[in-house]
C-alpha cells in the first residue's frame, strides 16, 4: 500500500513553500511522511515543486508542471508509485492535525473490499483518499487544475467508502499565516517532544 504526498504547492498565500514550513519542530512534508508510514503506508512518494524536499527513505519526484495545480501533482504521484503497488493512500502536506489513524483506517477499508476509502471528518469528506490502481486512469483524467482526486469522486459516488475519522484528528488547512499560528497551537507539546528524538 503505497503513500503519496503532495507538497509541490508554493504557498502563496502563506508565502513560502508549505513543504518547508515548521509546526510543532517539524516541517510540514516531514510530518506528511510520517502520518502516512506511522499510518502503514509504503513505499511513500513524494511529489515536489516549487522547492526541493529531502527526506530519507521516501521516493521524492519533482513534479515539473506543479504550477498548473493538485490535479498535475496527483498525476505525477501515481505514477511514481511501484508496480507491485495496488493502491496508494494520497495526503495534502498543508493538513498537518489529521492523524495516523486515519490512514491506518482508510487501508483497512481497502483490506475489506473498498476500492476508494475517503477520509470524513463528522460525516464530511475531505483527505486522506485512498485508491485502487484500477482506478487510477479516470483519476487521471478528469485531475485537472486543482481538482486533484475530486471530480472523479463526484462522478463515481457509488465507488466511495466513506471512514470516519472525527476521532482521529482533524483537516484543518494551513494555507495562511493565521492558520499557521492557530494550528501551531494545536500541536500537543507530546507531539512536538515526539518530533525532537
Amino acid at each position: 500500500m503505497a503513500g503519496i504526498l503532495l507538497a509541490a504547492g508554493q504557498g502563496s498565500r502563506l508565502g513560502r513553500p508549505k513543504a518547508l514550513v515548521e509546526i510543532g519542530g517539524e516541517s510540514l512534508s516531514r510530518r506528511g511522511v510520517a502520518l502516512l508510514r506511522d499510518g502503514g503506508a509504503g513505499p511513500i512518494v513524494v511529489v515536489t515543486g516549487a522547492v526541493a524536499v529531502d527526506l530519507p527513505g521516501v521516493i521524492a519526484v519533482h513534479n515539473p508542471d506543479w504550477r498548473t495545480g493538485m490535479g498535475s501533482s496527483l498525476a505525477a504521484g501515481l505514477a511514481t508509485v511501484p508496480d507491485s503497488c495496488s493502491a496508494a493512500v494520497i495526503a495534502l502536506v498543508d493538513q498537518p492535525l489529521i492523524g495516523p489513524d486515519a490512514v491506518r483506517r482508510l487501508i483497512a477499508a481497502y483490506a475489506a473490499g473498498a476500492s476508494v476509502a475517503v477520509a470524513a471528518y463528522q460525516g464530511a469528506p475531505r483527505n486522506p483518499v485512498l485508491l485502487a490502481r484500477q482506478h487510477w486512469a479516470a483519476v487521471v483524467a478528469l485531475a485537472v487544475g486543482d481538482a486533484g482526486a475530486r471530480e472523479f469522486l463526484r462522478a463515481n459516488p457509488e465507488l466511495v467508502t466513506l471512514v470516519e475519522c472525527g476521532d482521529t484528528g482533524r483537516p484543518d488547512d494551513l494555507d495562511t499565516r493565521s492558520d499557521l499560528d492557530r494550528l501551531a497551537g494545536l500541536v500537543s507539546p507530546r507531539d512536538a517532544a515526539a518530533n525532537q528524538d
